[in-house]
């Protein structure tokens, strides 16, 4: 077995290139809202973005799940709706579309989610400082003072009041030694999906397809009916992988996703599928962008010789990064777990309330279980605290959930709630002069509520 070396690194002065009452790491769809829910009362804003523009995951060409409930109506509301009625003035945002699958869906134009970003940024005085990574963290005892990026400009320090972690997968929480987990008891995650469309595509053949013959072209749980008019997202197909299978075709899940675009003829395909890649680790990380391109040419050619509209289809554009699902996730003051979700629970801290399933694509293999809540649940304020360290905030994915809730609270709509309460939540504190773990929830939810958020009474 080969031991690992080390060299020494000589001690060095950082030099402090700015100093902000608010920090929020990562410009995803928790770190847009987080920083436009903190930039207001004359607060100093900065929001940092390891890529050259803000979105994450909203840029990848996924569907927004789960704005509204199980029972139909709208469970996220506030600045994340706020967002999607600006890009619908654009043109460039459908409407919350039920599913009897996925609750809702809503389809976004990669390009205007990072125009529209940035213009919240410059609207709201955020400033936005890209292609910088979070190298360490700065702390005064038990409390988060800041943090070190690492840029081609090299190692330099940001101090701030308040720091929050919108990373998805807990950067910062992790550098400045807050509990973290990864995965199921076996430490097995949720597998990334390279996303990629397609157009040309002749969807109305696909819709025909499946109303028409329900029994041969099968959804998973969906009535055919779903698919007559509107956007969609077929969850199925099962018989036409077999067949594919059976005949030689590398598939590496076990149903067809397709998800149509705002284009009549455009369809993005979640399909790849690349087991065991831990986000958190460069080598592997690499390893899943690569795989995940290999597999998209033969998911491509299965399209094309058996799903219905594909035959004169071609690829437009690959997503720019692979999509992660699940990595790291604090241990938070409190811990949300599926039996919260699955008995829709209620907290009297709750600043935001989610009902999406329980969505766990499975760690080996390629198939995925889903769990359903009768309504909808909350995520109380205590899942964004750490549990020993100040003076930071965790919205996303990697705040506060097991590795069950987490397969619910991942979906870009809760992240977006989450953002939201976490950027309040840190303009609130300082305007009271407290740490946000000693915040008042009362007044968050006061705040939460008077801007629009949807809380249950």
């Amino acid at each position: 077995m080969n031991e690992k070396r080390f060299i020494h690194e000589a001690a060095r002065e950082i030099p402090v290139r700015a100093e902000v009452d608010i920090l929020v790491v990562g410009g995803g769809p928790a770190g847009i809202m987080a920083a436009e829910a903190a930039a207001d009362k004359g607060l100093k804003v900065m929001l940092l973005e390891s890529r050259g523009y803000l979105g994450g995951n909203l840029t990848i060409g996924l569907p927004i799940l789960g704005f509204l409930g199980h029972k139909g109506y709208q469970i996220i509301k506030g600045l994340p709706q706020q967002f999607i009625d600006r890009l619908r003035a654009r043109g460039a945002a459908s409407e919350h579309r039920p599913c009897a699958l996925h609750m809702s869906l809503t389809i976004v134009d990669a390009e205007e989610v990072k125009r529209t970003a940035l213009e919240i940024m410059r609207e709201k005085g955020v400033e936005v400082l890209m292609y910088v990574f979070c190298a360490d963290v700065i702390k005064e005892g038990d409390n988060v003072r800041g943090v070190i990026i690492e840029s081609k400009a090299g190692r330099e320090a940001i101090l701030a009041k308040t720091v929050i972690d919108c990373t998805g997968d807990g950067d910062v929480a992790f550098r400045a030694g807050v509990e973290c987990r990864k995965g199921d008891a076996n430490g097995g995650m949720q597998p990334p999906t390279l996303m990629f469309c397609m157009k040309g595509v002749d969807v109305q053949q696909l819709r025909d397809a499946i109303v028409q013959h329900p029994d041969r072209y099968d959804m998973d749980t969906m009535p055919p009916e779903q698919f007559r008019s509107g956007k969609f997202i077929t969850v199925g197909l099962r018989n036409q992988i077999r067949e594919a299978q059976e005949k030689g075709y590398q598939i590496p899940v076990a149903r067809t996703i397709l998800i149509t675009g705002l284009a009549d003829d455009e369809i993005w395909v979640n399909m790849t599928r690349v087991n065991g890649v831990d986000s958190t680790r460069p080598e592997s990380y690499t390893y899943g962008e690569i795989e995940g391109r290999k597999q998209i040419y033969e998911v491509q050619r299965y399209l094309k010789d058996f799903v219905p509209g594909f035959a004169n289809a071609h690829m437009e554009k690959v997503a720019p990064f692979l999509g992660i699902r699940e990595s790291r996730v604090i241990v938070g003051k409190y811990v949300l777990t599926a039996d919260d979700i699955l008995h829709d629970r209620r907290f009297p801290d709750a600043i935001a309330v989610a009902g999406y399933p329980v969505d766990i694509h499975h760690a080996q293999g390629g198939d995925c279980t889903l769990y359903w809540c009768d309504d909808c649940y909350d995520i109380p304020y205590r899942c964004l605290l750490p549990k020993h360290v100040g003076g930071l905030l965790v919205a996303g994915r990697c705040s506060s959930m097991d590795h069950e809730a987490m397969a619910s609270t991942r979906v870009m709509s809760t992240c977006m709630a989450l953002g939201e309460a976490a950027g309040r939540a840190a303009r609130l504190a300082l305007e009271a002069g407290v740490a946000p773990a000693d915040l008042d929830v009362a007044t968050l939810r006061e705040e939460l509520r008077r801007t629009g958020a949807y809380l249950r009474d």
